[in-house]
C-alpha cells in the first residue's frame, strides 16, 4: 500500500450521481494515478476503470482492493456503511474513508437517532417510537395533525409519510408497519411532530473528534412542483442556501453540531466520515429532522464543485484525526442541480430509453452527474433508474446558476424526461 501520499490507488464504492460528483473531485486530485469504481455507471467510463462487483460484496472488494494495490476505499452509500464496510475494510489493513458501522446507525436507526438527540438535549421533533401497528394507530387518534411517518430503518430516502389527517396517518401506518412497503425498515415507527420553516442541509466532515462544516445547501424531496406528490430521493437543490445565516450556523454549532459529535464520542460510537445534518429552520430555532452518514445525494452535486481544498487531503485528515489542522475552503459561487427522471417516478416507470446531448456539458461550469443510466447492447447511453441524471450548474449567484441549469437540462434528451420546474423558487424569495 502506497503511503507516501502521492500515486494513489483508489476505489470509490458506489453507482449513483453522488458517486459521479465524488468522482469528479477525486479526480481532480494531484495526489491520485489511478481510480476505480465499483459498480460504477454508464458515466463514470472516461474518469475511472468499472469494477463490476456490488457495494454488498465485501469480500470481492477487499479481494480487488488488495490484488490492485488500492491504497484508500471511498464509500458513502447507507448500505454497506450500515452493514460495516469500513469495519471489514479495516480488519483487512486496507485504508477506508467511511462511518463504522457502530456510528452509522446514527442514519441507520431513526428510533436510535431520536433518542439520542433527546438525551443530549439535541432540538428536534417531538416523537415517539413504535414496535406494533395497534399501539401506532391507538396513538394517532388523539395526535395533532399533520403529522409525520418514518420507518426506522433505511429505505432509500422514501420511507417519511407527511400525513394531513387522521385518516391517510392511519393509512400511512398500514403501508409501512402491515403492508412492509418498505421492508425491514418498517419493524419500528417512529411518529413525529409536524415542522414547519425553511429546510436546510448541512453537511460535515468528521475525524472523530473535530468537524469542518462544508459549504450549506437545500434539497427538494417531492416528486412534484411546488412540493407536491411522494418524497424521493431528491428531485434537484441548491447550494449555498441563504437562509444559512452566520447567525443561524453559529446557533447549530452550539446546540446541534457540536453536541452530536460529542454525543456519539460519549456514546462509545466515535464518528469519522460524513455526517449529514438535515435541518428544518422553525420560529423556535433550528431543528434537526433527520442525520445521514454520508455525503447527501443530490446535495454532493451542488457542493463538491463548489470545493477548493483537495478532497483526499480532507478524507486523510477524518482518517487520521487530524481534521482541526486540515484547511476546508469552498469557492465564492453557487450551484443548482435539476434531476431529469424518469416519469412516473418514485413509483412505476419504464427505462431503457436513448439518452442525448451528454457531450455538451464542460464539467468545469456544468457537469452531468450520472444516477440511472446503463450502456445497451449497441453502446448507447440509456435510462436505467428512477433518478436518471442530475444536471448542475455553476454561477456567480443562485440565480445565475438556477438559471445556466436549467438552460442545461435542454440539452438532455430521453423519450419519458420528467423534472421539476421550481428547483430552488425559494431565492426568488431574497431581496
Amino acid at each position: 500500500m502506497n503511503t507516501s501520499g502521492d500515486n494513489l490507488t483508489i476505489l470509490l464504492i458506489g453507482g449513483g450521481g453522488r458517486e459521479h460528483a465524488i468522482l469528479h473531485a477525486i479526480a481532480r486530485s494531484p495526489h491520485v494515478k489511478k481510480i476505480y469504481v465499483a459498480p460504477g455507471n454508464a458515466g463514470m467510463r472516461d474518469m475511472a476503470e468499472i469494477v463490476p462487483i456490488g457495494v454488498m460484496e465485501f469480500d470481492k472488494l477487499i479481494d480487488f482492493s488488495k490484488s490492485h494495490d488500492v491504497d484508500m476505499a471511498v464509500c458513502s452509500q447507507d448500505d454497506p456503511l450500515c452493514a460495516g464496510i469500513v469495519d471489514a475494510f479495516e480488519a483487512a489493513g486496507i485504508r477506508i474513508f467511511g462511518t463504522r458501522k457502530n456510528a452509522a446507525i446514527i442514519e441507520g436507526s431513526k428510533a436510535f437517532s431520536k433518542n439520542l438527540m433527546k438525551k443530549y438535549h439535541i432540538p428536534t421533533a417531538a416523537y415517539e417510537v413504535f414496535t406494533d401497528p395497534e399501539s401506532a394507530l391507538s396513538y394517532l387518534e388523539n395526535a395533532k395533525m399533520p403529522i409525520v411517518l418514518k420507518a426506522d430503518g433505511l429505505a432509500l430516502g422514501k420511507g417519511v409519510l407527511i400525513c394531513k389527517d387522521l385518516e391517510e396517518a392511519k393509512a400511512g401506518v398500514r403501508t409501512i408497519m402491515e403492508d412492509r412497503k418498505f421492508g425491514d425498515a418498517g419493524n419500528e415507527l417512529v411518529i413525529e411532530e409536524f415542522m414547519t420553516g425553511r429546510e436546510v442541509s448541512a453537511l460535515a466532515f468528521v475525524d472523530g473528534d473535530h468537524y469542518k462544516l462544508m459549504t450549506s445547501s437545500q434539497d427538494h424531496k417531492r416528486a412534484g412542483d411546488g412540493d407536491t406528490g411522494l418524497n424521493t430521493g431528491g428531485m434537484g437543490t441548491f447550494s449555498p442556501s441563504p437562509f444559512f445565516t452566520p447567525e443561524i450556523e453559529e446557533r447549530c454549532r452550539k446546540e446541534i453540531f457540536t453536541p452530536t459529535v460529542e454525543a456519539m464520542k460519549k456514546e462509545g460510537r466515535e464518528f469519522k466520515g460524513v455526517l449529514y445534518f438535515g435541518l428544518m429552520l422553525t420560529e423556535d430555532g433550528p431543528k434537526v429532522v433527520e442525520y445521514n452518514t454520508r455525503f447527501g445525494d443530490p446535495e454532493t452535486q451542488v457542493i463538491l464543485p463548489r470545493m477548493k481544498t483537495d478532497i483526499i487531503d480532507v478524507m486523510n485528515a477524518c482518517i487520521d484525526g487530524t481534521l482541526d489542522s486540515q484547511p476546508l475552503e469552498f469557492a465564492d459561487n453557487a450551484a443548482v442541480c435539476v434531476v431529469l427522471a424518469s416519469d412516473g417516478y418514485p413509483v412505476k416507470y419504464e427505462k431503457g430509453f436513448p439518452i442525448t446531448g451528454l457531450d455538451k456539458f464542460d464539467n468545469r461550469n456544468y457537469f452531468c452527474f450520472h444516477a440511472g443510466t446503463a450502456i445497451d447492447k449497441d453502446g448507447r447511453i440509456v435510462t436505467n433508474g428512477g433518478r436518471v441524471l442530475g444536471v448542475t450548474a455553476l454561477g456567480h449567484d443562485l440565480k445565475e446558476a438556477r438559471n445556466n441549469a436549467y438552460t442545461a437540462t435542454s440539452w438532455v434528451n430521453f423519450a419519458n424526461k420528467y423534472m421539476r420546474h421550481d428547483i430552488g423558487k425559494a431565492i426568488d424569495d431574497i431581496k
